[in-house]
């Protein structure tokens, strides 16, 4: 049957569907996406992470001759081939079937960090040996030390070798348009999600020979392993305000290098410097926690200004472009990180979309490097 004949079965056979094509263009976002693309609250901050980065100028100066750009990055005693990489994204495979895997395979391709979510839909043990030693593992902190050495201990068997610790995350935000777009755990089969499936058949037979979007590496460890016991456990469980001695504590058990991700007020940053940490990541979690929070690279300077020299500076929320990413490191950041824009790719181009959108980046990131008339990202200055 083909797909035409199939859609129209489905209409026939479920009226109150049939009107649903303007309705799901018009008022109803797609699930999936509903989920990447919204902020929390009212949203505004969503538009301020984009909003801010083109409110920094960066001059070119011209006649320099033959300019032969350079974009090899050392961070955390490692090589990598350009100075970005794939921040963590929860419940990937919701956005596209098996994304962390193809997006782990970019990273090892392209020797570019992958960082894979504690509440991704694949597990450390399956990611892992794709990402090869590109491998960033970020931990939603359990509150519980023994789940917390378990989920530790997987990682690093998995050979994931540097840490991230997520601690934006006091309380789970409110995330208004992801409701009104039918987004639940478990997810629920209405009308609305049978004419997003209808149009869009990849993703929906994707989905069905991997099976439905699922927290893989925690559900063993709830009660029950059905999606609505898992998420709850997620909820009770996992983020809360941890306290810095919870973070020393994760320091002093992990062997490699240990990134704390979400840093916006200075203050935090020297403490983050104080208990040891390698690396800090300056965000406000893509918008998506507290909705007046300052831009990610707007409090960059001076986090910069008080602790540059004494820990790794990366940051994230925000960049779009590898214009975006030169602005970041004009201001002092050494490293930067993006979600959303290599899911976009991977919902777009399935298995080739990871590496399309590292194309992307690291050509716009020469290009723009030449425009300005530098060869190496340390000539970067306002």
């Amino acid at each position: 049957m083909t797909y035409e004949k199939q859609r129209q079965y489905l209409m026939n056979k479920y009226p109150a569907i049939r009107d649903l094509k303007e309705r799901a263009r018009t008022r109803m976002p797609d699930v999936s996406w509903a989920y990447l693309q919204t902020g929390t609250g009212e949203e505004h901050l969503l538009k301020k992470n984009t909003d801010a980065f083109q409110q920094i100028s960066l001059t070119p100066k011209f006649c320099k001759g033959l300019i032969t750009p350079k974009v090899e990055t050392n961070l955390l005693g490692k090589t990598y081939s350009a100075p970005f990489g794939v921040a963590p994204v929860g419940l990937t495979g919701l956005m596209w079937p098996k994304a962390e895997v193809i997006l782990a395979k970019t990273a090892k391709k392209y020797q570019i960090p992958f960082c894979l979510s504690t509440v991704a839909t694949e597990t450390p043990e399956t990611v892992g040996p794709h990402a090869g030693d590109m491998g960033w593992f970020q931990l939603y902190p359990p509150r519980e030390a023994e789940l917390r050495q378990t989920i530790l201990d997987r990682a690093w068997n998995s050979g994931f070798r540097t840490l991230v610790i997520t601690v934006d995350i006091p309380t789970p935000s409110r995330r208004e348009r992801t409701k009104r777009a039918g987004l639940s755990t478990p997810p629920r089969i209405t009308p609305g999600f049978i004419w997003q499936g209808i149009k869009n058949p990849s993703w929906s037979l994707g989905t069905v020979k991997n099976g439905l979007p699922r927290l893989r590496t925690i559900e063993n460890y709830s009660e029950f392993n059905s999606m609505m016991s898992v998420g709850a456990f997620v909820h009770e469980q996992l983020g809360c305000n941890i306290s810095w001695d919870y973070c020393k504590e994760v320091r002093d058990i992990w062997k490699g290098p240990v990134i704390m991700k979400g840093l916006l007020h200075p203050e935090d940053a020297e403490e983050a410097v104080k208990i040891g940490m390698d690396g800090i990541v300056v965000s406000n979690h893509g918008a998506r926690q507290f909705d007046g929070a300052p831009t990610s690279i707007d409090a960059l300077p001076e986090i910069v200004r008080l602790v540059k020299g004494r820990t790794a500076i990366i940051l994230d929320s925000g960049i779009r472009t590898g214009l975006d990413i030169l602005r970041a490191i004009s201001l002092g950041a050494e490293f930067v990180l993006l979600g959303r824009a290599f899911i976009y790719g991977v919902g777009a181009l399935g298995t080739l979309g990871g590496d399309h959108v590292y194309e992307i980046l690291k050509g716009d990131l020469i290009n723009n490097m030449s425009q300005l008339g530098i060869s190496d990202l340390s000539e970067l200055s306002l």
